[in-house]
């Protein structure tokens, strides 16, 4: 999958949170967007995932390979997995309910279903358990799962490690190094550990601008 901002911008009222951006994200690389706290990370990701409309410019979807053929900007969901902190799972649901439920409607890659992937995220005790249960820690294993085990060319990771012990960061390096590495993976982070495998670096803050009518 190829993404591609071209001269893109977003604006609140009158301040420019990135703008003139122009980038090209590329299938089989990884992407770190970086720079610090309120700098915009988390909105240029949103912005490329299709999940907020940019203000000027042009975000373009296609997918690579044998069947590359431009995507309509409404249907990039589908090609998109996205965790971020501010994502909620549903906490009604049982942690096997949940994913199964995701796959209903995104279908997880080829090989995995539910049960295996509790099992890979240490959970097997708390499959039955209501999510509404689970600590934080627990919560941002499911969010990582369901984002890096859906079968989407592209995985957009925002602030992946929030809420996870050493455990858990270890666990999330892991399914990175081995679902990831084939497709476009595109993290937001200001913390080293959680993109310094990646292999390009965007700095948002090069991409501020003063505030404009």
């Amino acid at each position: 999958m190829r993404i591609t901002l071209t001269d893109a911008g977003k604006r609140f009222n009158r301040d420019w949170i990135f703008r003139h951006l122009h980038y090209e994200f590329i299938a089989g690389r990884s992407y770190a967007i970086t720079g610090p706290n309120g700098s915009g990370k988390s909105t240029l990701l949103q912005a490329i995932a299709g999940a907020m409309t940019i203000s000027e410019g042009n975000v373009q979807y296609e997918l690579s390979g044998s069947d590359a053929a431009p995507i309509p900007v409404d249907q990039a969901f589908r090609f998109i997995s996205l965790a971020a902190p501010y994502l909620e799972v549903i906490e009604e649901m049982t942690l096997s309910e949940f994913l199964f439920f995701h796959q209903s409607f995104k279908p997880f890659l080829p090989g995995f279903g539910p049960g295996p992937i509790i099992s890979l995220l240490g959970l097997d005790e708390s499959a039955a358990k209501q999510i509404r249960y689970f600590s934080s820690g627990m919560r941002q294993r499911v969010k990582l799962a369901q984002a890096i085990f859906s079968d989407t060319p592209a995985v957009l990771l925002d602030e992946p490690c929030t809420n996870l012990d050493e455990d858990g960061i270890v666990l999330y390096r892991r399914l990175v190094t081995e679902h990831c590495s084939d497709r476009l993976l595109i993290i937001s982070s200001n913390d080293r550990q959680e993109y310094d495998f990646c292999e390009e670096i965007l700095n948002i803050s090069g991409y501020k601008t003063a505030s404009s009518c």
